[in-house]
C-alpha cells in the first residue's frame, strides 16, 4: 500500500516529504486512512536523539485518528467507514505475565512502538502516523466515537492515556484531593480528567497568566509556583500530585504537599535524574511512583469516557508543510496545547 508521510532521515534534521510502502493485509489487520496525527513532544525527543540512539529513516507519530478502509480475512472488531484510533504502540509479546493481565506497556519482552523500533519479526522498521494511511493488527486498535472531534481526539492516544491511567490507577474521584504540575499538553488533560472524575484539582504551574485557561478546564485552584516559596508550605494536603512537565524541577517541595500516604506521580520526562530527601518519605509514608501510557482495555475505556465527558484535547490544526515550524512551537511551549496535522495535506 503506498504512503504519504514525512520522515526525518537522520538525527537532528527537519522533516521532508516521504513515500513508502505499508504491508499488505494480515489475517487480523485492519487498514486505515488517517485523518488527524498528532504532535507530540516525544516525537522530536525521539527524532533529535535526546532520549538517546533512534532508528532512521523515522516517520513519526503515535497520536492517530483515521477511518477503517479494509480489513484482514479473520479481522471482526472493526468495520468499513468506522472510526478508530492507534497509540504509542502496535504490538507485544502477547504471552508474558503483564501481557496477559491486560498490561503490554509493561510487556517483559518490550512492546512494539508505533514508530522508532522494529515490527515484531526484529527487522522491519516501524513507521508512525505523519502519513495517509496505516495497517494495524485489530487487537491494537481502538474505537473512537463519532461524537468526539477528531482533530482534538488525536492527542488522546498518548497525552490523553498518560494522564488517565495514573488517575485510574491511584483512584481519582470525590472527596480526593489531586494537585496538576504544569498545564502543557499533558497537564491540560489532567486537569479535564481529574475534574470529571470529581476530584478537587489543583493546577500548580510557575505561569501565572495560565490561570484563567486552569480554572476554564476545570482547575479548583491555581497556585503560581514562581512568586515565592512560601506556596509549599501553605496549602491543603494532597492524595495524588502528578507531574506532567518535562523540565528539570526540584520535586522536594511537592513531595511536602502530599498527605499520608499520598503518591507523586512523575508522567513528564526531563532527561535528569530526580534528587529526593528521603526524609519526605519516611515523614507521612509518602511515595514516588511512574506511569507509562496504558494498556488497550484501559485505552478504550479512556476513550469510552472521552465520549461520555465530551472530553478532547485542546488543539492547533496545521498542514504537513508546517511540522518543522509546529515541532519549532512546541519546544517553546508556543502552542495550546497540542499540534495535531492534517493528513489530507500530507
Amino acid at each position: 500500500m503506498k504512503t504519504r508521510g514525512y520522515v526525518a532521515h537522520a538525527p537532528r534534521t527537519e522533516l521532508v516529504p516521504f513515500e513508502f510502502e505499508r504491508r499488505e493485509l494480515r489475517a487480523h489487520d485492519v487498514a486505515f486512512d488517517v485523518l488527524y496525527a498528532g504532535i507530540c513532544h516525544s516525537d522530536i525527543h525521539q527524532a533529535r536523539e535526546e532520549w538517546g540512539p533512534s532508528l532512521f529513516p523515522m516517520v513519526p507519530g503515535h497520536e492517530i485518528i483515521g477511518v477503517v478502509t479494509a480489513l484482514g480475512a479473520q479481522a471482526s472488531r472493526f468495520e468499513v467507514g468506522e472510526r478508530i484510533g492507534v497509540g504509542v504502540f502496535v504490538d507485544s509479546c502477547r504471552s508474558c505475565e503483564h501481557c496477559r493481565n491486560g498490561l503490554p506497556q509493561y510487556c517483559t519482552a518490550g512492546m512494539t512502538p508505533t514508530y522508532n523500533g522494529h515490527e515484531r519479526d526484529g527487522s522491519t522498521i516501524a513507521f508512525g502516523g505523519y502519513c495517509t494511511e496505516f495497517v494495524v493488527d485489530e487487537d491494537f486498535a481502538v474505537h473512537v466515537s463519532e461524537s468526539l472531534d477528531p482533530a482534538g481526539a488525536a492527542p488522546l492516544l498518548c497525552a490523553g492515556i498518560t494522564l488517565y491511567s495514573p488517575l485510574r490507577h491511584w483512584r481519582a474521584g470525590p472527596g480526593k484531593k489531586v494537585g496538576i504540575i504544569g498545564l502543557g499538553g499533558l497537564g491540560h488533560m489532567g486537569v479535564k480528567f481529574a475534574h470529571a472524575m470529581g476530584a478537587d484539582v489543583t493546577v500548580f504551574s510557575h505561569s501565572p497568566q495560565k490561570e484563567a485557561d486552569a480554572l476554564a478546564l476545570g482547575a479548583d485552584h491555581f497556585i503560581v509556583t514562581s512568586k515565592d516559596a512560601s506556596w509549599a508550605e501553605a496549602v491543603e494536603r494532597y492524595d495524588l500530585i502528578i507531574n506532567a512537565t518535562s523540565a528539570d524541577i526540584d520535586l522536594n517541595p511537592y513531595l511536602r504537599l502530599l498527605d499520608l500516604d499520598g503518591t507523586l506521580v512523575i508522567v513528564g520526562l526531563s532527561g535528569v535524574p530526580v534528587q529526593i530527601h528521603q526524609s519526605l518519605l519516611l515523614e507521612a509514608r509518602r511515595s514516588i511512583g511512574g506511569s507509562q501510557i496504558g494498556g488497550m482495555t484501559e485505552l478504550q475505556e479512556m476513550m469510552d469516557f472521552c465520549a461520555q465527558h465530551d472530553i478532547t484535547s485542546q488543539v492547533e490544526v496545521v498542514s504537513a508543510d508546517y511540522i518543522n515550524q509546529a515541532w519549532g512551537r512546541t519546544v517553546a511551549s508556543d502552542v495550546k496545547y497540542r499540534f495535531v496535522i492534517d493528513a489530507a495535506t500530507f
